[in-house]
């Protein structure tokens, strides 16, 4: 086993799919992201692997797909068969609660007229003021509730207006309550996503996913950690590659993958970048995101997307929409050589970003 195959391994989770549903029933989970540089990160994800996705194309269909809004190791969207490993979900009082003693009483009995929840009328009619967000910030204490209604199971989110989620019942989820899969059965299966949409992976990367996957399965954290050991012991295949452990799913041997061909502009939270562990072991160099960093540090940008030629990372573009065009400001690593064929594959590839955020 060779760092090449495992970049050509890595590179298979770009492979098209035949429409959106299919995409998201082969991820299994799609991390969500709010900032939108030049798009949102559930749509740079689905413009990798969906020909001629656009820009927004998820919410808009939201109604009409098998997806939810959940959490696994971050937030994001999911198939309801993959949600149905989460549920039920035990989860203690929030500050909200405690704070706002009774509201999520009201807020759940107007959940349950089944009437959709809007949380700027929610907030008009209940009242209650404002609580500290997740980020820090001010939220309504409604629309918390609303979150924490949401996190439970009671809700769901049916569609969005303007990036704002707005809710209603959870009638699947309340029927997981009364007969859940078996607990190891979803223990099991959601290691088994995360090995295979993240995968090939260092063994210390998956434990970490795992790790964050707590966040699913607030009260099964330790159950979790178990079946992760159990995984790498009886489920996974793996091998030292320069001494480092890695490990995959069984039926994904990183020897079978064809050569990764062409240049590929990716987003910073897609599957084929998100470890920033294997990026540095099988690239040779640091890929950062630098949203959070102050202007004055940053070294690619705002909003920098990992540049691949060939499945190496070369480098990396922050791309703008401005004037009803695209612009695009690419960086490349030391001793990187342009070649006309690679010059030839930028274009192309920037030219289905120009299709993806303004139309063609």
């Amino acid at each position: 086993m060779t760092p090449a195959d495992l970049r050509a391994a890595a590179f298979r989770t770009l492979t098209p799919q035949p429409s959106l549903q299919a995409a998201l029933n082969t991820m299994g989970f799609l991390q969500a992201d709010p900032i939108r540089a030049p798009a949102r990160a559930q749509d740079l994800t689905l413009l990798a692997r969906v020909p001629g996705y656009r820009a927004g194309e998820l919410e808009r269909r939201y109604a009409e797909l098998d997806v939810e809004e959940d959490m696994i190791p971050n937030y994001g969207f999911v198939p309801r068969a993959v949600q149905a490993l989460l549920h039920p979900r035990e989860v203690a009082p929030g500050r909200v609660e405690l704070e706002h003693p009774g509201l999520l009483e009201e807020v759940r009995t107007q959940l349950n007229g089944g009437e959709e929840l809007h949380p700027r009328e929610l907030a008009a009619a209940l009242g209650r003021g404002r609580t500290v967000n997740a980020w820090g910030g001010q939220s309504s204490a409604t629309t918390r509730i609303l979150g924490a209604l949401h996190y439970r199971g009671e809700a769901r989110v049916t569609r969005r207006t303007g990036g704002v989620r707005v809710y209603g019942p959870a009638p699947h989820l309340a029927a997981l309550r009364e007969h859940p899969l078996p607990e190891a059965e979803r223990l099991s299966r959601t290691v088994q996503l995360l090995a295979a949409l993240y995968g090939p992976l260092p063994e210390a990367s998956l434990r970490y996913l795992v790790s964050l996957s707590g966040f699913g399965f607030p009260h099964l954290r330790g159950e979790l950690k178990l079946a992760f050991k159990q995984a790498v012991k009886e489920e996974l295949v793996g091998a030292k590659v320069d001494g480092v452990p890695y490990v995959w799913v069984a039926d994904q041997d990183p020897a079978d993958s064809p050569a990764p061909r062409g240049v590929r502009i990716v987003g910073p939270f897609d599957p084929l970048v998100w470890d920033r562990r294997r990026f540095m072991h099988l690239h040779g160099w640091p890929y950062r995101f630098e949203a959070y960093t102050p202007a004055a540090k940053r070294t690619m940008g705002y909003y920098a997307l990992p540049v691949f030629h060939a499945g190496r990372a070369v480098g990396w573009a922050n791309l703008k929409v401005s004037g009803g065009g695209l612009e695009a400001d690419p960086g490349f690593i030391p001793g990187f050589r342009q070649t006309a064929a690679f010059r030839e594959g930028l274009e192309t590839e920037l030219n289905r970003y120009r299709a993806f955020l303004v139309g063609s």
